[in-house]
């Protein structure tokens, strides 16, 4: 015998539910669905990088093969034979597409010159390297009362001591910030440390960020004046202060012999420079050859972009090119600008 036929209103509970447990399922497996979606792009994504920087460290081999070519070819000094400065090739791959260029990072200010290591990890201001960046700010359109003001707070940035130099800032100047936080006491890793040390506002950065360096050495900037442009004429002046204008560095420059200076005696020696030779230190940061050049290797693959900033030591860590092979020694990673 059968049971009694359920109400009208039961059926219509019966559905509403169906429907409401379909409408459940739908939304979990949406939600399902686009986070695989999201994991598929992660995957993707981490493959592309993966790739990227494999290719990336294909150029940095060919590029240490050629810095090594150029520093056999003459291992006293370093010039613009074989085009090589500043020129973008492209590798050939598969699929996507990577440029690299190779720069001279010697021609700089190395921010971490401004103090002197006099005993392991202890380092000291150096006056000298303090005067060249005041006058290279200067120099730049900067006023001078300022430049001194940041010269001697980013020396205080690196020294040892927690004692403020003249015009310097240490841990009370920045204790009183807002955020507040310490100066670093170190060496720079990166010129992007001079934007936490006072006064250096986003203006004067930009001003300062094609000129300046971060060296992971403290050694007094050593200009190669055979790679130098003219467009960088400021590097030379500032080793001369108020001695030399840009207009007379820029001279300099730009008679340089086609196969470029066999010394830095023979720079000094050039007409514009008569009556005012610089001093034995100051003498001796121009140099003819260069330790320290710069890999940019920018790689795009699809909708992906990875770019890679390669510091080379051209001498390998010997004290004179040519007894050593090149070697990395920093890579720093970013986006496609």
């Amino acid at each position: 015998m059968n049971g009694p036929l359920p109400l009208p209103q039961e059926r219509g509970a019966a559905l509403l539910s169906v429907l409401l447990l379909v409408a459940v399922m739908a939304v979990i497996s949406a939600a399902a669905l686009d986070r695989l979606m999201l994991a598929t792009r992660i995957a993707a994504s981490a493959a592309t990088v993966d790739q990227g920087r494999a290719y990336a460290f294909a150029a940095e081999e060919i590029a240490m093969r050629r810095v090594g070519d150029l520093v056999k070819r003459d291992p006293a000094k370093l010039t613009l034979a074989g085009d090589w400065l500043g020129r973008e090739f492209t590798l050939p791959l598969p699929v996507g597409t990577a440029r690299a260029r190779l720069v001279d990072a010697n021609n700089c200010f190395n921010l971490n010159s401004l103090v002197a290591e006099t005993a392991p990890d202890i380092f000291q201001q150096r006056a000298s390297a303090i005067g060249q960046f005041t006058e290279l700010m200067v120099l730049l359109g900067i006023d001078r009362g300022e430049a001194m003001a940041i010269a001697g707070a980013a020396a205080d940035w690196i020294d040892s001591d927690g004692k403020e130099g003249p015009l310097g800032a240490e841990d009370g100047v920045y204790r009183a910030m807002d955020p507040a936080y310490l100066p670093a006491n170190r060496p720079m890793a990166d010129i992007s440390e001079l934007r936490a040390v006072r006064g250096v506002s986003g203006k004067i950065y930009a001003q300062l960020k094609p000129w300046i360096c971060a060296l992971p050495v403290t050694e007094p900037t050593r200009l190669n004046v055979n790679t130098l442009a003219p467009e960088q004429a400021a590097l030379i002046a500032m080793l001369l202060p108020g001695k030399l204008s840009l207009a007379d560095a820029r001279a300099a420059l730009a008679a340089r012999p086609a196969g470029g200076y066999g010394s830095s005696v023979r720079f000094w020696e050039a007409r514009v420079f008569e009556g005012r030779k610089p001093s034995g230190e100051a003498a001796e940061q121009a140099g003819v050859n260069s330790r320290w050049l710069e890999l940019t290797t920018k790689v795009s693959m699809g909708d992906g972009f990875l770019t890679a900033q390669s510091l080379i030591d051209a001498y390998g860590g010997a004290p004179v090119a040519g007894q050593a092979h090149p070697a990395i020694v920093r890579r720093d990673w970013g986006e496609d600008e």
